[in-house]
């Protein structure tokens, strides 16, 4: 009899095609379910019976409770290496295999620029003005010789710091590990603290790992040391910006706009504030979602659950 396998919120039905699967089928009988799942008693019906289950990032969370309603789990895939919605040590404790996979590496880079730039020209305003008749609403803001600060200077954040090089801005950085050593090396100003790094730039973009250190990193007191005329652009993880303090500090316009593609729950809820703030651009966590990486996702995918099946598991998630 093969395994039973299911991969959740498949957005976009594209999980089957991106890789070929054929390698398993063999041996593993594949379902995929694109409709996200909020209620546990209904995602426990639907996968029960499952001794595979390939999940997209943190888009269904993978905590203790659910992992006891789960007895013929045995694997779990999720796509990266990080994963923080999965709780190993239950996994572990079943004997549950968390593994994960690699990917392309450029699509959130490239979508935090989209956002600077979207922010920068009011790229949105000016579009539904065409729409609705209108020509020439508003006036953009130049990324030339104004200060981009990065926050966070590890792979993401040197990108986003190139970039803004090649658009002539003056790039500053700061992390709670980031050296004067690191930034010369990416040919970036070095900022003493946090706090200088707000106080200086026009565009302040996230580029942190979620931790106990980050979580809250920026609140009110951070948002109001911004200038009025700065934007905040997060394409990392949410909680490392106080999501009460945003959507005040762009009520009260502390600061020009913002732009988040991630958000504390996902999917955004409907009547959510921010879905409605005028000076925030939004996008639904898409920094990950491209051609390039969601074949390197699926790739990898099937080659986990292979090399499960042979008895040596890869990219084991501890």
């Amino acid at each position: 009899m093969k395994l039973r396998c299911a991969i959740l919120d498949d957005y976009q039905q594209v999980a089957l095609t991106a890789a070929d699967w054929s390698t398993i089928t063999d041996q593993v009988e594949v379902k995929s379910i694109n409709q996200h799942i909020d209620q546990q008693d209904e995602l426990v019906e639907l996968i029960a019976d499952c001794e595979i289950v390939v999940i997209m990032r943190e888009r269904t969370p993978f905590r203790a409770s659910l992992l006891q309603r789960l007895p013929h789990l045995k694997l779990l895939v999720t796509t990266g290496m990080r994963n923080a919605s999965i709780d190993l040590d239950a996994a572990a404790a079943q004997g549950i295999t968390v593994c994960g996979t690699g990917g392309a590496g450029n699509a959130t880079a490239e979508l935090t620029w989209a956002l600077v730039l979207g922010l920068a020209r009011n790229i949105v305003q000016e579009h539904n003005a065409i729409r609705n008749g209108q020509w020439q609403s508003t006036i953009g803001t130049d990324l030339y010789g104004k200060t981009l600060g990065v926050l966070g200077l590890g792979k993401l954040g040197t990108k986003i710091a190139k970039f803004g090089q090649a658009f002539g801005m003056d790039v500053v950085a700061w992390s709670q590990n980031l050296t004067q050593e690191r930034a010369d090396e990416v040919g970036v100003r070095f900022a003493n603290s946090k706090e200088e790094l707000l106080e200086s730039s026009d565009f302040v973009s996230i580029h942190l790992v979620l931790s106990d250190r980050t979580r809250g990193l920026i609140g009110a007191a951070d948002l109001k040391r911004m200038r009025p005329s700065a934007y905040l652009i997060n394409t990392s993880r949410a909680p490392i910006v106080d999501q009460e303090a945003l959507a005040e500090a762009l009520q009260n316009r502390w600061i020009a706009g913002a732009a988040v593609d991630v958000f504390e729950v996902e999917p955004l809820p409907k009547d959510d504030a921010y879905r409605s703030l005028p000076n925030l651009l939004t996008t639904p966590h898409i920094g990950y979602v491209s051609e390039a990486n969601y074949q390197a996702f699926y790739r990898d995918v099937v080659e986990d659950i292979r090399e499960y099946l042979a008895g040596s598991p890869v990219r084991t998630l501890t």
